[in-house]
This record gives C-alpha cells, sequence and structure tokens, in this order.
C-alpha cells in the first residue's frame, strides 16, 4: 500500500535556520540605506536660489505655450525603442532556456522553439525594415 501524497514525511525540518543569511542581508541594505539619507540630509548644501525654484520639464525650461506641437517622429522612435526593447525581454529567457542541457527541453520541442523564435526574430526583422523604408529613423 503506497502513502498518500498528500502527506508530508515525519522526518521534515521545519527550521527557520536556513533563512537566517537572509534576513541578515536584509538588515544590512536597510540600514545602509537608512544610513545613507540621513548623511545625504545631514551633509547636503541646501542654497535655494532662483534657478533652483524654476520649474523644470524633460530638460526644457516651461517658456511659452503648454500645447505646444511636437513632431510625430518624435512617438515613432518611442515606439520603435519601445518594440525593439520588448523584443531583448522575449530573447533572454529563450536563449537561457534553450542553452545546454535543460531536461524541460528535449530535442523535438527544441527544434520546435527554435524555428518560432527565428519567425518572431523574421518579422521584426521585416518591421524594422519597413520603418526604415518609410523613413521613421530618419531625424531631419
Amino acid at each position: 500500500m503506497q502513502p498518500s501524497p498528500l502527506k508530508m514525511p515525519l522526518d521534515c525540518d521545519f527550521s527557520l535556520a536556513a533563512y537566517y543569511p537572509m534576513l541578515i542581508f536584509l538588515a544590512i541594505v536597510i540600514g545602509l540605506a537608512t544610513v545613507i539619507m540621513i548623511l545625504s540630509h545631514l551633509f547636503n548644501p541646501n542654497r535655494v536660489t532662483p534657478v533652483k525654484q524654476m520649474p523644470y520639464e524633460s530638460g526644457m525650461d516651461p517658456i511659452g505655450d503648454a500645447r505646444g506641437k511636437f513632431d510625430v517622429r518624435f512617438y515613432l522612435v518611442a515606439i520603435l525603442f519601445l518594440v525593439f526593447d520588448v523584443e531583448l525581454l522575449f530573447l533572454y529567457p529563450w536563449a537561457v532556456a534553450t542553452q545546454g542541457e535543460n531536461p524541460v527541453i528535449v530535442g523535438a520541442l527544441r527544434t520546435v522553439i527554435f524555428w518560432e523564435m527565428l519567425i518572431f526574430v523574421g518579422t521584426l526583422l521585416l518591421a524594422w525594415a519597413i520603418a526604415w523604408r518609410k523613413g521613421v529613423f530618419q531625424w531631419r
């Protein structure tokens, strides 16, 4: 008769001693952050000048109309940056998962994943080529 899978073995050790290094590390991090913040508050030069009191927005002085128009190319470049940045977020786990001997990903599945990622990268390269051809990357 086999034991029930829901029963826990009697020789389990529920000691919290394995977590002591993490708690010590957490205490050091919190203590160091607190000390650094207190020291920076005590020793910083607090000189109030009219330039420091002036509002500052995205590297531009807020002079003129707040409803100024931006060039649409700025938004296109920003969106393309996000697209290719998210692409890297998909490529890193794929590269780590398929590198070396992974017992979960076996031969046939590894081939399928490789071709899926090749199609994904090809689609992104096609999108990049279309954006290049339309002149999105030219900043005039």
